[in-house]
């Protein structure tokens, strides 16, 4: 009897390992089939940001180049979806850096942030597409409570990361450094050039993730600029829309139940919530009687031809 159950054993061990061969052998051409068409992007021999031409012509700055390029080019599902969303989201943002004098390439310190998601949340307590931490956010103008997060209002948020942006470069006059104290707060950074004796930041030792977030920075906006060299294809239909506000109401007192104000509205809370991620409950307090505009969206467009979708940018439907 033993014998017949160690014949099975070894009988069922061995149809075992053949459907785990079977199922490696079809993993594997899976992978080969979504690996990106090139498989290694060069590194440039300069790169410019903001009107600053960064020059790698050195080893260690070639290094930390390579290696980003490479993440952004292995992390599909990522790199996927920061495209599609900043279809949705550069049309809202570029104005408001053109508007308060902050070059357009500092969108992409948004887009390494967040990943272009606007209700992300990090495990360091930092929210919103700029990932502010409350204490910064308040800073620079934000209101952060249990009621009321502007963290998660596209225009507020990007308005104060504006005012930070410009801040921190009348300190440092120079983007790299301005990225890298976004990163690591200007405190930090005043610390190390004063320690190090440097005035940029390429030029200093930094902690791992602020010495590589310059570099993210600078290969996010290669991809954006040609995301076909990393392996990507989008089409027309693939991108999501700016989904258009049909108005905006004024508010200046307390909302008690906002599932009946959306409803008034002739939209759904979950409609309002969506378009108005900075109300965090459904009410509104407004003790103090500020004045709030609340975004009412078009939920007809909602409805969309993704064949007909806007595409911001050609280069990442060509």
């Amino acid at each position: 009897m033993s014998e017949l159950l160690l014949f099975c054993f070894m009988k069922a061990k061995s149809v075992i390992l053949a459907v785990l061969f079977i199922i490696q052998g079809v993993n594997l051409k899976i992978s080969a089939q979504t690996a990106p068409v090139n498989s290694v992007i060069a590194v440039p021999n300069e790169v410019v940001f903001a009107d600053q031409v960064i020059t790698l012509d050195r080893a260690d700055l070639r290094e930390r180049m390579d290696r980003e390029l490479i993440a952004f080019t292995y992390t599909h599902s990522t790199s996927t979806l920061m495209i599609k969303r900043a279809n949705k989201f550069f049309p809202q943002i570029e104005p408001i850096l053109k508007r308060m004098g902050v070059p357009d390439d500092l969108k992409y310190l948004m887009v390494i942030e967040s990943n272009l998601d606007p209700q992300a949340q990090s495990s360091a307590g930092a929210a919103g597409l700029w990932q502010f931490t409350q204490a910064t956010g308040r800073a620079y103008g934000l209101e952060v409570n249990a009621n009321i997060d502007e963290r998660f209002n596209t225009v507020k948020a990007t308005e104060a990361a504006c005012r930070f942006l410009k801040e921190a470069y009348e300190k440092y006059g120079d983007w790299m450094t301005v990225a890298a104290s976004y990163n690591g707060g200007q405190q930090g950074m005043d610390r190390r050039i004063e320690a190090q004796h440097q005035t940029d930041a390429l030029n200093m030792w930094l902690v791992d993730e602020t010495s590589r977030y310059m570099f993210r920075l600078l290969a996010v906006k290669m991809m954006f600029e040609d995301p076909s060299k990393f392996g990507f294809r989008f089409k027309r239909e693939d991108l999501y829309p700016y989904i258009p506000i049909k108005e905006q109401i004024k508010i200046t007192e307390p909302v008690d139940d906002l599932v009946a104000f959306a409803e008034k509205h002739n939209i759904s809370y979950a409609d309002l919530k969506r378009a108005n991620l900075w109300l965090r409950e459904s009410k509104l307090n407004n003790k103090s009687h500020r004045t709030y505009y609340i975004d009412i969206p078009d939920v007809n467009a909602q409805y969309y031809d993704p064949s007909q979708t806007k595409v911001h940018s050609q280069a990442w439907v060509k």
